[in-house]
């Protein structure tokens, strides 16, 4: 059939308008799909093996997942080790999370990398009328002068156990609260292969931060360990190893070796985090025990440890922020889990497990325990102390020649 030029004009047209219909439909659609907004996606890097530290994690994470439509966080386990290289290396090739969880002692150094983002407006805007609810010693470890680099995760301390049979056997009738009271408690109970105190002083930061009460306690600061009041902390260590109230064999023993010696009743009274509770109990469960303030010299002392959650520079800092935040007012959610004390004592006036006897006193200890540092040389200091420690405990140095030593040391780290 023979088809006119008309025609063939009008067919045309046709087509042009069904095509150009179809475009615009399609346009339309496309409209929609990219108006519905999608989820931003945070990675977070976190470095906790255990069992129930991974269960409070998720809890976090869920929680806030699905309390908003417009975040979703998805936790990377890094170990602690590799995570310490991948963020060095991570500033050059820029493969990094979005957000980090790191030891509140490593954070100083990280933010004078330059690895933290500034989060002094949003901190100031969600939590500026409320800083004095946060306990000082892990919310200075978040800071770097004036300004605010990420937030407290979950925090503890250090507290002092003892075996409360041995002391009643032993005739001790109150529990030490000085160094001399601790020092005639552990002449009572250092016999028959038992030493009075357990602890560790092993050459890493384990050493280091078990030492930090008793150098805190006669005044001293860890940029200041040569004065008097340094050199006596020393003098206190190497003194209850030659007297046997401290086994030598503490060089090598790490927290969790501490407090196997003290649920093993080989050691009497034990210097230890409250992450211990339960490990004591179980490793021991006849075992009558108590925890105390650690005794003082001029001054009740403790360090903070836990983690510090900041934001990668760069990074989704407005929708990161958002993740802290909520972190920060709901930590309840895990906390439990992880053997922490909220960062906000508001929070942590609400969590009933704080208030049993072997727990509450980390919380009275948290009000004036101090974070390591904060130095970005932190790694150089810890490294000074805990080999001062172990020459006086060796007796291989005076505890002056070896908090001189020290000191040299700390002087040109943080120069």
């Amino acid at each position: 059939m023979k088809i006119s030029k008309v025609t063939v004009c009008l067919l045309a047209a046709a087509m042009f308008t069904l095509a150009a219909t179809g475009c615009s439909s399609k346009k339309k659609e496309t409209g929609v799909s990219e108006s519905s907004k999608s989820k931003v996606m945070l990675t977070m890097w976190d470095y906790f093996e255990g069992v129930n530290s991974q269960r409070g994690v998720k809890a976090l994470i869920t929680a806030f997942n699905e309390s908003q439509n417009d975040i979703e966080i998805d936790a990377v386990f890094t170990p602690r080790d590799e995570m310490d290289k991948q963020l060095s290396i991570g500033l050059i090739s820029n493969k990094l999370p979005d957000i980090v969880l790191i030891d509140g002692c490593d954070y100083a150094s990280r933010i004078s990398m330059g690895l933290f983002a500034d989060v002094s407006d949003n901190f100031n805007k969600d939590f500026g009328s409320k800083t004095d609810d946060f306990y000082a010693g892990p919310l200075l470890s978040c800071k770097a002068g004036d300004k605010y680099y990420g937030v407290p995760f979950g925090c503890n301390d250090l507290g002092f156990f003892y075996n409360k049979d041995m002391f009643k056997a032993a005739g001790i009738v109150n529990t030490p609260a000085t160094w001399a009271e601790m020092t005639a408690a552990c002449a009572k109970l250092s016999k028959n292969g038992v030493y009075g105190l357990a602890l560790s002083a092993i050459k890493n930061d384990e050493g280091s931060f078990q030492f930090m009460p008793w150098l805190y306690s006669t005044g001293a600061t860890y940029d200041k360990i040569n004065s008097t009041e340094g050199i006596k902390s020393f003098a206190l260590l190497q003194d209850y190893v030659k007297k046997g109230y401290i086994s030598k064999e503490a060089i090598n023993w790490t927290q969790a070796d501490a407090e196997k010696q003290f649920a093993t009743g080989k050691a009497a009274m034990m210097l230890n985090g409250p992450w211990n509770i339960e490990t004591v109990k179980t490793d021991a469960p006849q075992m009558n025990f108590g925890v105390i303030e650690i005794p003082k010299d001029i001054q009740y002392a403790s360090v903070t440890g836990g983690e510090n959650m900041g934001i990668i520079k760069g990074h989704h800092e407005a929708e990161a922020w958002e993740f802290l935040k909520f972190t920060v007012n709901n930590s309840l959610l895990y906390i439990d889990d992880m053997g922490y004390i909220p960062c906000l004592k508001s929070l942590a006036a609400q969590d009933k497990t704080l208030e049993d006897p072997l727990v509450k006193p980390f919380v009275t200890i948290l009000d004036y325990a101090t974070p390591r540092g904060p130095s970005a040389q932190w790694p150089k200091v810890s490294a000074a102390l805990y080999t001062a420690e172990q020459q006086v405990m060796l007796n291989q140095k005076s505890p002056k020649e070896a908090a001189d030593e020290a000191q040299k040391a700390i002087d040109a780290a943080l120069q």
